[in-house]
């Protein structure tokens, strides 16, 4: 299963090390590609994670999220 997270205020690949790291660090997320030019992170999960979690972590890492459906 996978989601599409719209990732707001990435500037660097430093962000997108954050990014990866808060998504990846949650229970269920097996996977995050995060894209820095498409601003988005493709999130593959082991199980079903709702779409405050993943808008949370990402917050919590410094970045806001504009939308998030599924792939």
């Amino acid at each position: 299963m996978k989601k599409i997270v719209y990732v707001e205020g990435m500037g660097c690949q430093n962000c997108v090390k954050h990014v990866t790291e808060a998504l990846e660090g949650l229970d269920g997320v097996s996977k995050a590609e995060v894209s820095l030019e498409k601003n988005l992170a493709v999130v593959e999960m082991s199980r079903e994670i709702s779409d405050d979690v993943l808008k949370t972590a990402v917050e919590d890492a410094g970045y806001d999220v504009s939308k998030i459906e599924a792939a």
